[in-house]
C-alpha cells in the first residue's frame, strides 16, 4: 500500500474513532435524558458501527489488501449510515423533520457491504494469484 494511502487509512479511522468517542459520550450524559429509548438504541448502534469501522481503516492501514475502492465505500458507508442515524435521532431535538434521511441509512449500509465484500475479493485475488 502506498503511504498516501496508508495516511488516508490512517486519518480517516483515527478521525472517526475520535468523533465515535464523542458522540458516545454526548449520547450517554445528555441524551439518555432527552430521547424515548427506542431512539437512545438506534444513537447507540450508529455509534457502535462507526467504531468498528473506524477500527477497520485503522486495521487496513496495515495490510496490502485494502485498495483505495474499499476505503471510500468504506468512509462514505459509514458517514452516510451512521450520520443519517444521528441527524434522524436527533431531529426531535433540532426542531427539524429529517425522515427523508430514513432513505439515506440503507444506502451507508450497502456500500458497507460493497466495501467488505471488495476487501473479500482482493485478499481471494491475491491468495490465488490472479
Amino acid at each position: 500500500m502506498a503511504q498516501t494511502a496508508k495516511r488516508n487509512f490512517l486519518l480517516a479511522g483515527a478521525t472517526l474513532m475520535l468523533l465515535a468517542i464523542i458522540a458516545g459520550a454526548f449520547g450517554t450524559h445528555t441524551l439518555k435524558a432527552k430521547l424515548e429509548p427506542g431512539l437512545v438504541e438506534a444513537y447507540v448502534i450508529a455509534v457502535r458501527y462507526q467504531v468498528y469501522h473506524g477500527l477497520a481503516l485503522l486495521i487496513l492501514s496495515m495490510i496490502p489488501h485494502a485498495k483505495k475502492a474499499v476505503f471510500y465505500f468504506m468512509l462514505i458507508g459509514i458517514i452516510l449510515f451512521s450520520g443519517s442515524i444521528y441527524l434522524l435521532t436527533l431531529d426531535v431535538l433540532m426542531g427539524v423533520d429529517l425522515s427523508f434521511l430514513g432513505l439515506v441509512t440503507p444506502l451507508g449500509g450497502t456500500l458497507l457491504i460493497i466495501a467488505w465484500a471488495l476487501l473479500l475479493i482482493n485478499i481471494v485475488r491475491e491468495k490465488s494469484g490472479k
